[in-house]
């Protein structure tokens, strides 16, 4: 998929997946100006098909495996 790396927003908890409601973490621009939502899943799953219609591609399911931490290193 094509990321961009300088999303115009950062998607939010708010933002649902057009297919399944879950959140989503994939925008996908088209050309005629709409825009899709995805889950991880349902991006990896339609990815081929989206590649041929997409301007562009917002993947922000990196998000999905980066984990911060709540507690500081000595409250471990």
């Amino acid at each position: 998929m094509t990321t961009v790396l300088t999303p115009a927003s950062p998607l939010t908890a708010a933002d649902r997946c057009d297919r399944c409601g879950a959140q989503a973490y994939l925008r996908v621009v088209l050309a005629s100006g709409g825009e899709l939502l995805f889950c991880a899943h349902h991006g990896r799953k339609f990815e081929p098909e989206l590649k041929k219609i997409a301007v562009e591609i917002q993947d922000e399911s990196g998000r999905l495996t980066s984990t911060t931490a709540t507690a500081a290193d000595d409250e471990r």
